[in-house]
């Protein structure tokens, strides 16, 4: 069954002659047709005397013994206005001191590490630390409140959490009696005496930065564990999905190849990535895919700020930059007008990640900052990009990209012999990926049946519908349970949402399906409005009319609700389900599962 077709945006061509640097993947096809993972080892160097793949190593040993360590691996910028530079010879001290603090405490291979902090350099030692004395990584949100962290505890058995003193008093505290195995919390920062005098708790300044500043990684195994990474469960209860030291691999790989990240004698690019570190983008691309390739990282405490961006932009020469749709939509409801007069000429490639990016976002960026914005699609089961418009390939504003090399994927259908087969251009299907590949998630912790329902034969089963265009190009529909069906039509809500934004006064969208006994369920939408536009019958109607003009009257939608706001998660992504719930009187739930089952 087919819906309607993408948006007709002009393609974004691209000029070889205007790249500041020749893209790494400069011939996408034939890469694409000779590449195999095995090449992406002479990106690696794995451990010495061939004692197995470990992604700390990767990540900052190795840049110091090839003559790197001088270089400066994270560039933190704090809320107050304070600065550090790491260099990799830094984090690798200061990792290998928190690899011996874990052993000091009798931990290490297999045991859970989790840390629940905003964006610190004490963050990538100790996940770095702890990957070094092969135990288990689990990165928490900051913003989560203590039920989710108590779940997720418990689900991964942690033994230990590095946290701060004020997220520590507010969220963990009152949990402890809850979660027995959790044996010893580590605070970072300013810790008052008293809470030292609790069992198990530790201040970072004594028991870390006074111990040993190397530190012999054990053998590792490229396929033994290393992160556990939460997402999205439709029960309520999260899923925790299992990768390994080998996934460091992909991380080479796509931060090469989807972010084109180059280093070079000098240092190479300056490196942003603003997602948060609890989640899987902030941990892949945040920390492990720049270090291991070599560039700087610019590490920015502060939340979300249209102005403290620009100029973080603008003061540290910031090259390739990894931002959220959310975050691209806020800035484009401000304007161009703050950009006026900034120099941002060091910026020359800008991508996506987290949800679909909306057409008009990426011709917002042409716009507002001379470059386009590169969406690209992968989970937190795939570990790693898998589909991405890269530095050489024309754009085709609101497609996700083309697979990676290394990477087959297809739009399958299940056919009648119960199994998922490819289908051609134009069809919606699910995204499928033949497996393996490094990154891959190798389970979800404690479900064996839950994991292997993520397979039929070869193909890993993304849950997300998409289709294929003619020209290899991947088109988001929907997830699964979001795609709204009506008289046959399959629609994605996030390609009526696209058609809205385009729409100059309507600044966010939020599309459902609601029941219809004729056709099954009709398609409402909310918007809110930009600053100057105010709700009126007469706007209703143009917007209408627009959307049918934009979508057909198949898809477009049959109402249009106005709201001064939209529920959203706590990292900025509209709550369609919420919407939902609230629009049938249906129980909302649990905000914390209701933000996880978004997440994706």
């Amino acid at each position: 069954m087919t819906s309607a077709k993408p948006a007709s945006w002009p393609r974004i061509a691209k000029d070889p002659a205007a790249f500041q640097r020749p893209p790494n993947l400069a011939d996408p096809a034939r890469t694409q047709s000779e590449f195999r993972w095995r090449d992406a080892w002479s990106w690696v160097d794995g451990l010495p005397a061939g004692n197995g793949l470990n992604i700390a190593h990767e990540a900052v040993d190795r840049h110091l013994l090839h003559g790197r360590g001088e270089r400066i691996a994270l560039r933190w910028i704090g809320k107050s206005g304070a600065r550090r530079d790491v260099s990799y010879a830094d984090l690798a001290a200061a990792s290998s001191r928190f690899a011996n603090a874990l052993s000091s405490l009798g931990l290490g291979v297999g045991d859970g590490v989790f840390v629940l902090m905003g964006r610190l350099p004490e963050l990538v030692a100790a996940m770095l630390g702890a990957l070094k004395a092969r135990a288990v990584v689990t990165p928490l949100f900051s913003a989560f409140g203590p039920e989710p962290i108590a779940t997720r505890c418990e689900m991964g058995d942690a033994r230990l959490i590095v946290t701060t003193p004020e997220l520590y008093q507010r969220k963990l505290r009152a949990l402890r009696a809850r979660l027995p195995r959790l044996a010893h919390v580590v605070l970072v920062g300013d810790v008052p005496g008293p809470l030292l005098e609790e069992p198990g708790v530790h201040a970072w300044a004594s028991l870390v930065d006074t111990q040993p500043a190397s530190w012999a990684i054990p053998p590792t195994p490229a396929d033994s564990p290393s992160l556990l990474h939460f997402t999205s469960g439709t029960t309520g209860r999260p899923k925790g999905a299992q990768h390994v030291h080998e996934a460091v691999l992909a991380h080479a790989m796509t931060g090469r190849y989807a972010l084109d990240l180059h280093a070079d004698e000098s240092g190479g690019d300056i490196y942003w990535c603003t997602a948060d570190p609890g989640w899987v983008t902030g941990t892949s691309y945040g920390v492990i895919a720049p270090l291991v390739c070599g560039v700087t990282s610019v590490v920015v405490e502060a939340e979300f700020d249209a102005a403290t961006w620009y100029e973080v932009l603008e003061h540290e020469r910031v090259s390739v930059w990894y931002t959220a749709p959310t975050a691209i939509r806020m800035m484009m409801r401000l304007g161009t007008e703050p950009l006026g007069g900034r120099d941002l000429s060091a910026l020359r490639f800008m991508a996506s990640v987290g949800e679909p990016l909306n057409p008009e976002a990426v011709v917002w960026g042409q716009q507002a900052f001379g470059l386009p914005f590169h969406d690209n699609w992968w989970q937190t089961e795939t570990g790693g990009i898998m589909i991405a418009n890269v530095a050489a390939l024309d754009i085709l504003p609101g497609s996700m990209g083309q697979p990676l090399p290394g990477v087959a994927a297809a739009i399958v259908q299940r056919g009648a012999d119960g199994h998922m087969h490819p289908v051609g251009p134009g069809i919606d299907g699910e995204l499928a990926l033949k497996t393996p590949w490094p990154s891959m998630m190798r389970g979800y912790l404690h479900e064996e049946a839950r994991y292997a329902k993520c397979f039929d034969g070869e193909w890993y089963l993304s849950g997300d519908l998409a289709r294929r265009d003619d020209e290899g190009y991947y088109w988001f529909v929907g997830r699964a349970d979001d795609v709204i069906k009506s008289a046959g039509h399959l629609i994605g809500p996030f390609e009526v949402e696209s058609a809205l934004i385009e729409h100059p006064a309507v600044a966010e969208a939020g599309v459902i399906g609601i029941p219809d006994e004729t056709v099954g369920e009709v398609v409402k939408a909310f918007v809110a409005l930009k600053p100057g536009f105010e709700p009126s019958e007469a706007l209703l109607r143009e917007l209408l009319g627009h959307a049918r003009k934009r979508l057909g009257a198949a898809v477009a939608p049959k109402s249009i609700e106005f709201r001064a706001n939209l529920p959203k998660t706590r990292s900025g992504k509209i709550m369609r389900r919420l919407l939902r719930a609230r629009e049938l009187g249906l129980p909302e739930g649990d905000l914390s599962t209701l933000e996880s089952d978004e997440k994706k």
